[in-house]
């Protein structure tokens, strides 16, 4: 198993994949179809397979873990709790499969690592010194009880009439087109809230416990202050507006919550046999750890590059963020 294929490890044990982080072709001019159309649905693109995947567990979770509406009219322990408990096991199963894969049996060693450091077990700056379970607490307490809180007040809302509903019998190409736009959605929510995050009175009142985390692992992702959790999950808000199914909000929020394990596993890929596996390709989001300045998105919503804040870890880009960090030093 080798990745020498891939990318090229320095002396310094800092692995960079040959094909660096490009912006979405989607809002490119002139528009190009063909690759357009090939970044959404190629086996390996934007909906295929992760996205399918949480679009898949969102419908899942609906029909078989979702109480009943009728129960949701009132705020009752026993429901919520269900939910609570749903969204924890979920959240588990994905970021402790991998965590385990990953890093505790070490099934791919450090093949496609971004770095050749694992992750700390005797540093004072996490809880009980030990960075995955500082990152398990916050998780699966701030993390998934925000957002069930979320969740619950929204499915409260469907119950009681006090939220626009779309019926997926009435409406099925509406409610196919909605679960389609709602991973864009929710990452043009995050750059805005994740850059928002990044202001001086935010950053030292709660992002700063997320950015502990320069050498991240699958439990990292939502490993959150509970105030950033507030504003992270907030993006479910807008099923408050527009016609939408709890489905769609169902969605919004799993895809916010199980989604974030994947984009911090440190590893570029997940390799099944030999070089062959599935891409996790998150280094554009590595590098927002390493740096902290750049990259408050993903490559999908280009806001980034538009902004100033694009960083494909070229020694070009390096440069112009070292000098961008210069002039507002000044």
């Amino acid at each position: 198993m080798t990745d020498v294929n891939w990318g090229v490890r320095d002396s310094r044990g800092e692995w960079t994949p040959e094909v660096l982080p490009v912006p979405a072709p989607l809002f490119s001019w002139p528009l190009q179809p063909a690759k357009i159309l090939k970044y959404l649905f190629a086996p390996e693109g934007f909906f295929c397979p992760y996205n399918m995947i949480y679009a898949g567990l969102a419908v899942l979770s609906w029909v078989y873990f979702t109480p009943d509406l009728s129960r949701s009219v009132t705020f009752k322990i026993g429901w919520i709790t269900e939910i609570y408990l749903r969204n924890a096991v979920l959240l588990i199963i994905i970021a402790g499969g991998l965590h385990l894969r990953l890093y505790m049996t070490k099934g791919q060693g450090e093949t496609f690592k971004y770095t050749n450091k694992w992750l700390a077990t005797d540093n004072k700056k996490f809880l009980f010194h030990h960075q995955t379970w500082d990152n398990i607490f916050w998780s699966l307490t701030s993390g998934c009880i925000i957002w069930t809180a979320y969740e619950v007040v929204t499915l409260w809302g469907y119950a009681n009439g006090h939220l626009p509903y779309v019926s997926i019998k009435a409406h099925p190409v509406y409610f196919v087109v909605m679960m389609a736009a709602i991973p864009f959605l929710r990452l043009f929510h995050f750059y805005w809230v994740h850059r928002f995050s990044h202001w001086k009175p935010i950053y030292k009142s709660s992002h700063y416990l997320h950015h502990k985390n320069i050498n991240i692992g699958p439990w990292s992702g939502l490993s959150m202050h509970p105030i950033e959790h507030l504003l992270y999950f907030s993006g479910v808000l807008i099923h408050w507006v527009i016609p939408s199914h709890p489905i769609h909000a169902i969605f919004h929020l799993m895809h916010a919550g199980v989604s974030p394990a994947l984009g911090h596993t440190g590893f570029h890929k997940l390799v099944t046999r030999g070089e062959k596996g599935l891409m996790a390709d998150n280094y554009f989001h590595y590098l927002h750890h390493k740096y902290f300045t750049v990259n408050f998105g993903v490559e999908a919503v280009p806001l980034d590059k538009w902004f100033g804040s694009f960083h494909d870890g070229s020694a070009e880009a390096h440069a112009a963020m070292l000098e961008q960090r210069k002039k507002k030093s000044k």
